[in-house]
């Protein structure tokens, strides 16, 4: 019975560890999960918003378009694997998209900050005019994914 159980159990852990060797290797998004902006606004909504929720909804926006403008030569919506496009899934390729996305949270990371800081000394209107410009930029990266 002991023998079962540790025979068992080292087939579970081999198993285990076959299963996240090739989560290692599996294609990678080239446009990170969570990229989209979930509602769209217009004036009237933004105006009855206090400045703390404008703030909010400025910095994602900024977010989802770091996250997305680089890649829109390859797609515009995640899901797109590197694989997909024709391009090797080997480490090499997969460490310059990693690097990519370390590079893009450390730029995030330093303008959240500043944003932090900085922005709520903004003018109310201006921040209204960039959130609409922000996601008219959004809804056009969705309309020239149709352009392919």
């Amino acid at each position: 019975m002991k023998m079962k159980f540790i025979l068992l159990s080292f087939s579970f852990f081999l198993i285990a560890g076959i299963g996240f060797a090739q989560k290692k290797n599996a294609p990678k998004s080239i446009i990170p999960e969570g990229v989209s902006i979930k509602k769209y606004h217009n004036k009237g909504e933004l105006e009855r918003m206090g400045k703390g929720e404008l703030l909010v909804l400025y910095t994602e926006r900024i977010e989802s378009l770091v996250k997305l403008l680089p890649y829109i030569a390859f797609a515009t919506k995640p899901g797109v694997t590197m694989s997909t496009l024709g391009i090797p899934n080997d480490s090499d390729n997969r460490k310059m998209l990693d690097n990519q996305f370390e590079a893009s949270d450390a730029f995030l990371e330093s303008t959240r900050e500043f944003q932090e800081g900085i922005l709520p000394y903004s003018d109310t209107k201006n921040l209204i005019s960039a959130i609409l410009f922000y996601e008219e930029t959004m809804k056009s990266l969705h309309e020239y994914s149709e352009f392919h």
